[in-house]
């Protein structure tokens, strides 16, 4: 059964509602850093890994990805939740709406755009990107798309089971078409970035 190490990014330089793909902040950097250091105390062996294709997922992955002298492979289907808004303020707005309802609530179109934005779909696909792994492997990721992985394995469906810090390990298992949530990831009262 594949262990998956879920790891959300360190802090990033500029907020949801400031920037479409910030990099890390100093903190950020010496975040990933530290998540590096324990994965690699904890796994004790090199891994895939798999990265957000935004900009604060792969400079996460760039310390532990040096250490095993090894190259990310990008997987899209664990990016950023998608946003039917465009505007940066009015964007993050909407995702501290969204984030406080189910999915059922989320689906709905004034959420949705009208249904240019597919949350649901998104949701499975983050789900299938999971289930699929055939090995342990490490993800960097973000803070609704582990909420995605947590909720499914545990039925909550809400948007939000639980408040992953930047950095944090959540830790899975999956059978090829389920998931298990092994080990929440350390929590704290975090902005979303």
């Amino acid at each position: 059964m594949p262990t998956i190490y879920m790891i959300r990014h360190g802090e990033a330089a500029a907020g949801w509602g400031a920037d479409l793909d910030p990099g890390l902040s100093e903190k950020g950097r010496a975040q990933a850093e530290a998540i590096a250091r324990q994965v690699e105390e904890r796994v004790g062996r090199k891994l895939p890994l798999l990265s957000s294709p935004l900009r604060r997922c792969r400079e996460t992955s760039l310390p532990l990805a040096t250490k095993w002298n090894t190259e990310p492979r990008i997987e899209t289907r664990v990016a950023e939740i998608p946003s039917p808004v465009e505007d940066l303020e009015k964007r993050g707005a909407w995702l501290l709406r969204v984030m406080s309802g189910t999915w059922d609530d989320a689906a709905l179109p004034e959420n949705t755009g009208n249904g240019a934005v597919d949350l649901l779909g998104w949701r499975k696909s983050v789900v299938d990107a999971l289930t699929e792994l055939k090995e342990d492997t490490v993800i960097f990721s973000h803070f609704i798309a582990i909420n995605v992985a947590a909720g499914w394995a545990t039925e909550d469906n809400r948007l939000v089971t639980f408040r992953p810090d930047n950095c944090s390990l959540t830790v899975f298992e999956t059978d090829g078409s389920a998931l298990k949530l092994v080990e929440k990831g350390r929590e704290a009262e975090t902005k979303v970035n």
